[in-house]
């Protein structure tokens, strides 16, 4: 066997092995990624419900605001950054997606947004970081006052 020979038999045996652990690593992600989370994308406004840890207990902390960005949609290292407003601070969180730590999320709002990244919310304040709603489910204040007329 000459030289030229041996380099091509073994990045040939390299390709079969490295295409094996691909396959073994695609195997161990997907029983990683969670299935039961809701579809949600840059804009939307979420309530993530958050498992934290104090000492000895655990409970579960919600955080409300909009997704600014999603970053690696579909894989198992997949992250979300969800920013709110609490007492006049902007306070953002970032979330893996498919994080035992998550409870559930849930959509509150849709809006209809043009970017992937909402980066220019950052500086805006009050009625300026308003978007274009599709859809809200929530109830209204006229429907919870009616429901609670009839009772």
């Amino acid at each position: 066997m000459s030289a030229g020979e041996e380099s091509t038999a073994t990045v040939a045996k390299t390709k079969t092995s490295s295409m094996t652990l691909e396959s073994a690593l695609k195997a161990v992600s997907s029983s990683l990624v969670r299935t039961d989370l809701p579809k949600f994308k840059t804009g939307d406004t979420v309530r993530v419900h958050a498992k934290i840890i104090e000492g000895t207990k655990e409970r579960i902390q919600v955080f409300e605001g909009i997704v600014l960005k999603r970053s690696r949609n579909h894989q198992p290292d997949a992250t979300f950054t969800v920013r709110k407003v609490s007492y006049n601070i902007g306070v953002e969180r970032t979330f893996p997606l498919h994080s035992p730590r998550i409870d559930k999320v849930e959509v509150v709002s849709r809006a209809r947004v043009r970017r992937a990244r909402l980066f220019y919310l950052r500086p805006l304040r009050g009625k300026a970081t308003r978007m274009k709603t599709l859809f809200n489910d929530g109830k209204s204040a006229a429907e919870a006052d009616v429901g609670t007329q009839t009772a």
